[in-house]
């Protein structure tokens, strides 16, 4: 019997390292697929680096079939320079999802924590001990990047959960209500 399945590819951008993890949503629950990090160090040209996120992106999306791909927006700092990179990282991860026509979603540091946490402050280390919890994950990351990375997957399919069930549920005034509940009337 074949289960119906989302798979969920989240991306922790970064021109060092690279964060990625993919989950498999299935009415049975919520799967780890696969969680590790993109080591960029080694390539000393900014573009090879591009490059190389890039590929990692697409064998990611054509090995794992992700139907859903989120990513984290860079934050302000005080780097122009840094952010500036970590833009094109981030840009370069999009454009291989676009390419591969799978629907790209970005969500902010605070709104990953919240959405795992409830709190939009919470350390990398509060994110991976409630991931830890959610998701039954016995090992410990090498790298805070690629927990990060299962966080804005999950932030996404939490995101993604609660808009279907809005949409799902909503009614357009008493009339519809009443013709979406006849049994609660009496």
């Amino acid at each position: 019997m074949k289960t119906e399945s989302t798979v969920i590819l989240g991306i922790d951008p970064g021109t060092i390292i690279m964060g990625y993890a993919l989950i498999s949503i299935t009415k049975a629950g919520v799967e780890l697929l696969k969680m590790d990090v993109l080591k960029l160090a080694a390539q000393k040209d900014n573009y090879q680096r591009l490059e190389v996120i890039f590929s990692k992106v697409c064998e990611l999306i054509q090995n794992y079939k992700p139907t859903m791909f989120a990513i984290e927006a860079p934050f302000f700092g005080k780097n122009v320079q840094s952010m500036l990179k970590l833009g094109r990282a981030q840009g370069v991860a999009i454009a291989a999802a676009m390419q591969a026509s799978v629907p790209v979603t970005e969500y902010s540091p605070k709104k990953i924590k919240q959405s795992i946490t409830g709190n939009g402050n919470a350390t990398k280390e509060q994110v991976f001990k409630m991931l830890q919890h959610i998701l039954k994950i016995d090992e410990q990351p090498h790298f805070f990047d690629a927990s990060d990375a299962l966080a804005v997957a999950l932030c996404h399919h939490y995101a993604s959960a609660s808009t279907v069930n809005i949409k799902k549920n909503s009614v357009k005034g008493w009339k519809d209500f009443i013709a979406q509940n006849p049994k609660r009337i009496k």
